[in-house]
This record gives structure tokens, C-alpha cells and sequence, in this order.
């Protein structure tokens, strides 16, 4: 079963110089050869800008992880290609090795210039998660609380040029009245890499009725993630991750939930889940659950694979 998975923060480990992803034997969760071999054929890596770095030094720090993940694709040319384009999608049924999109985890990477955009595009960045969970000069992320604020008007603008060069909006971490502004102003479908069902856990990371409802009548997608906070507050499992992939499908329709992992960006880990290499075990219990091949295969990899075929650019 082929797999994408709409995001992991493993870039970080090799940031933090505690590995390179080419390598097979470490403590972290996902590395090139372990995701292969377990059926992704896309893997969206983050770069995440820790709060330190914010606001003064976020720019350089956006700029010195994808310039680290650059050099991960260099000198693992054997296990991994960029995908910055429908034609380079086309080409993964293709190509043996795995296909990496480069995602950035925060608007503080833009320093405030619209002109960022353009040059994260150019540096192969396919994807920008507006917020993580603290407000910048885009929106407010969750973690701001009830006070939060939406969209500012920088943010639209940088939401409509991410829409016209064909780079995905992601609303992970996106406090809520910014969600709503966000699916005003988008012409082009937008996600949300990882998040769970509130319905099932009240976390603040995640998305209610109404968010999920809205987000498939706009054509877009939900990662549904395996970070145990998100899954069970008591007790998550592979069994209650399903549950929200049940709740998501009953609410948003098959063809608008997904895989969002977030494999080495969580504290904790979900048991049966631990690493890269469980995700049989996930497709296993989907398909034991009673979904068919069909069903199985677009949650794990034909709804993410539609959205980037219809926003990404047709070639580089």
C-alpha cells in the first residue's frame, strides 16, 4: 500500500546534530530507508523554527534547516528526490527512491516580506503551515488563546501568492477565527497536515465539526496525526487513532482525510506507533475495521496525492 504522509519534523534531529536522515540505526522515529520500506512514496518533512529563534532570528533559521535538508538530499541522492512539481508526483510510481516535499512550520520564516515567499518557493519549499502555535504578523496560532485574532492583511497576501505560485496553505497549529479567514480568501484547496477530531479529544490542536465540515466542502484534507495528546487524553492506541479516521470520514467523506503523522515532533509516543516502520500495523487495522482496498488507498495516499496534483506547478 503506498503512503503519503503530510508531515514529520526529523529535519530538526539533524539541525540539533544528532543524526542524518540516510542513516538506519538511531533513536529518532523516521529516517529515508525506514519510510521506503514501509510504503511512503511522499513524506512532507517541516522545517520548524524553534521558539527561541523567533522573531528576530527566524528567517535565518528557516533558511539553515532547508539549507540542512538540502544537503540530506545531496548526499542521499540514492534514497530520496525532491518533488517540487506535477511532473516530479508523476515520476514517484516511477522512481524507487523516496520523494521528500519540503514544508516550512511557521509565517515568522517570511520576516515579514511578501518577497519570502518567492524565495522559499525557489528553494524548493512547496509548503507553509501560517502559524505554529504562537501569533505571528500572519495570524494567531492556537496557543494564543481565546483573545486570538484572525488573518491580517499581510497574511491574505501572502495566502493568495502561495496560491499563485502553487504552494500549499497548511492551517495546522492556526487558531480558529484565522481558519475561517483563510478558506474566505483561498482560491486553491488548503489543509491541515496534522490534526485529530475534537469531538474524540478536546485538545486545542484540534478540529471541530464545524472546521472539518467546511475544510472538505472546500476541497481540502486533515492529516490525521499520531501524537498521543491528540489521539486519547488516557489511552491512545492504533484502535482510538482509527476512531478519529472514522469520525473524519463520517464527517468530511472519504476523499478528504489523511495521513499526518508527525513522527519525531511528538514528546511521547502512541504504543504500535512508534516509529516509521509500524505503518503496516495502521493499515492493517484500517483495513480490519472494514474499509476496502479502495477506501485504504486514499486515505493513505490518493486524497493527499489529489490536492498536490491539483495545487502544485506543472513543472519546476
Amino acid at each position: 500500500m503506498k503512503i503519503i504522509d503530510a508531515h514529520c519534523d526529523s529535519i530538526l534531529d539533524v539541525l540539533h546534530g544528532q543524526r542524518h536522515l540516510g542513516d538506519k540505526r538511531h533513536n529518532g522515529q523516521a529516517d529515508f530507508t525506514s519510510l521506503r520500506e514501509a510504503g511512503v512514496r511522499l513524506q512532507f518533512f517541516a522545517v520548524f523554527i524553534e521558539s527561541a529563534y523567533k522573531p528576530a532570528k527566524a528567517v535565518l533559521r528557516a533558511l539553515e534547516g532547508i539549507e540542512v535538508f538540502h544537503g540530506e538530499l545531496e548526499r542521499n541522492a540514492h534514497l530520496v528526490t525532491l518533488v517540487k512539481s506535477k511532473e516530479d508526483l508523476k515520476r514517484l510510481s516511477e522512481d524507487q527512491r523516496l520523494g521528500g516535499l519540503l514544508a516550512v512550520e511557521g509565517g515568522e520564516a517570511l520576516g515579514g516580506q511578501l518577497s519570502m515567499v518567492s524565495t522559499l518557493y525557489r528553494l524548493g519549499v512547496r509548503s507553509i503551515g501560517l502559524t505554529w502555535n504562537q501569533g505571528n504578523d500572519l495570524a494567531d496560532g492556537v496557543g494564543v488563546g481565546e483573545k486570538h485574532q484572525g488573518l491580517t492583511k499581510f497574511g491574505e497576501e501572502v495566502v493568495k501568492e502561495m496560491n499563485r505560485l502553487g504552494m500549499l496553505v497548511d492551517l495546522a497549529h492556526i487558531a480558529e477565527k484565522g481558519f475561517w479567514d483563510v478558506l474566505e480568501v483561498s482560491e486553491s484547496p488548503v489543509i491541515v497536515t496534522h490534526a485529530n477530531c475534537q469531538a474524540l479529544c478536546p485538545h486545542p490542536r484540534n478540529l471541530n465539526d464545524e472546521q472539518l465540515n467546511a475544510l472538505a466542502a472546500q476541497g481540502g484534507c486533515v492529516g490525521i496525526t499520531f501524537v498521543p495528546d491528540f489521539i486519547d487524553a488516557v489511552n491512545p492506541s492504533i484502535d482510538r487513532l482509527v476512531d478519529h479516521i472514522d469520525y473524519a470520514v463520517q464527517i468530511m467523506g472519504i476523499d478528504h482525510v489523511g495521513l499526518g503523522s508527525d513522527f519525531d515532533g511528538m514528546d511521547t509516543r502512541t504504543p504500535g506507533l512508534e516509529t516509521a516502520s509500524d505503518l503496516p500495523k495502521l493499515v492493517a487495522e484500517l483495513l480490519q475495521r472494514g474499509y476496502s482496498e479502495e477506501d485504504v488507498n486514499k486515505l493513505a495516499w490518493g486524497n493527499w496525492y489529489r490536492i498536490l496534483n491539483e495545487c502544485l506547478p506543472k513543472e519546476n
